[in-house]
């Protein structure tokens, strides 16, 4: 068996991100809720087997980076009226993860992804 590819890591601690909708149904591991957030990355976990692939039986995908988030809790539910330093941690795959630009972070996309 071939040693597995070498797999570059596209993010690092500290970097803004955007989550990705990539449309896709079925078994998927990133929730609806953090679809088009901006967070920030907290820490690399490694790499794994795709689990939207595995869920169908393919197990000789290559290997995803998969990558701590943290989420503003004010960024997810505007509503959020507590501790302004609360964050949501997830772990998200890389494919579904994209550098966030400063459009990202206006509230008024916020808000008008919400309706």
């Amino acid at each position: 068996m071939p040693p597995p590819k070498t797999v570059s890591i596209r993010f690092r601690p500290g970097d803004a991100v955007r989550v990705l909708d990539l449309g896709l149904a079925g078994h998927v591991r990133t929730p609806a809720y953090v679809r088009g957030r901006t967070g920030r990355i907290v820490g690399f976990v490694g790499c794994f087997l795709n689990p939207e692939a595995l869920s169908v039986g393919n197990t000789s995908g290559p290997m995803v980076p998969l990558y701590r988030v943290a989420f503003e809790m004010r960024a997810l539910w505007p509503e959020f009226d507590r501790n302004e330093a609360d964050r949501l941690y997830l772990e998200v795959y890389e494919h579904w993860l994209a550098p966030a630009t400063a459009s990202d972070a206006d509230p008024k996309r916020r808000e008008s992804d919400h309706a």
